[in-house]
């Protein structure tokens, strides 16, 4: 999900691994030249969802050792969770949706095409609904992190390293 920490804790496993770091959107941002938001509002969410796909493609081919944070809707949209979870080890990252929401009203959900204008209630409501209809893509990856806190270590210790 949005806010979990896929991004922050990517870098840091990537870092750790000596791994190169891949950010999703960022790739398609850098691609496409538009923001996420942008992508959005122009093309629609199918299109970027397509881009989305494509990425995931084109990383897996480029990097054989990489750490790849997604968005939270990749592994929900076409195959992407049986390819990502063919391509190497996957992770979930279990947050509670009150957490979710403290830290995305810390950052600046504007920049997030959905959740701009919601208030706290709202964004809680709205994660919860996302989360329902998604756990069911989520819980398909190869290892679940559960917490508030996850942490580097908590990746390592699930992969043996």
């Amino acid at each position: 999900m949005m806010g979990s920490g896929k991004t922050t804790l990517g870098r840091q496993l990537a870092q750790r691994l000596g791994y190169t770091f891949v950010d999703l959107d960022e790739y398609i941002v850098r691609q496409q030249g538009q923001s996420i938001a942008e992508l959005f509002a122009v093309q629609g969410q199918e299109h970027f969802r397509s881009l989305e796909r494509q990425a995931l493609q084109q990383i897996a081919a480029q990097h054989q050792q990489a750490v790849v944070a997604t968005g939270g809707g990749a592994p929900c949209f076409f195959d992407n969770i049986d390819f990502m979870n063919r391509q190497g080890q996957t992770f979930f990252l279990d947050v509670p949706a009150n957490q979710l929401a403290s830290r995305l009203l810390r950052r600046g959900q504007q920049e997030r095409p959905l959740l701009a204008g919601k208030t706290a209630d709202e964004l809680i409501s709205y994660l919860t609904e996302t989360f329902a209809h998604r756990k069911q893509f989520y819980t398909r990856a190869k290892h679940t992190l559960k917490g508030p806190a996850i942490k580097v270590s908590d990746f390592l210790r699930v992969l043996n390293l």
